[in-house]
């Protein structure tokens, strides 16, 4: 019992560190990729098959990511804020 009170709470503290796509997207064995082209399609985007995702440096700041997600059938620019829907734009 002592062993799960102290399970619980270390697992909770690597899970906040990880942030939005740190240690949960690692643990499930998902890439950036993977993680965002689910959520995007739990949006109702269709991204048939993930090909890469790159985070946009000059756009993102802390607490709010931006990638560019590119899917075999479109490109998205994808703004993810922690605990909210992404925004989500298709690329030409």
């Amino acid at each position: 019992m002592t062993s799960l009170r102290l399970t619980i709470p270390l697992f909770t503290v690597l899970l906040l560190a990880g942030g939005p796509l740190g240690f949960v997207a690692n643990v499930a064995g998902q890439t950036p990729k993977d993680t965002i082209a689910a959520q995007i399609r739990t949006q109702g985007f269709a991204c048939d098959k993930a090909q890469r995702a790159v985070r946009d440096a000059k756009l993102s700041k802390p607490d709010h990511d931006v990638w560019v997600l590119t899917c075999t059938n479109a490109t998205y620019r994808v703004s993810r804020y922690p605990d909210m829907a992404a925004k989500v734009e298709r690329l030409p």
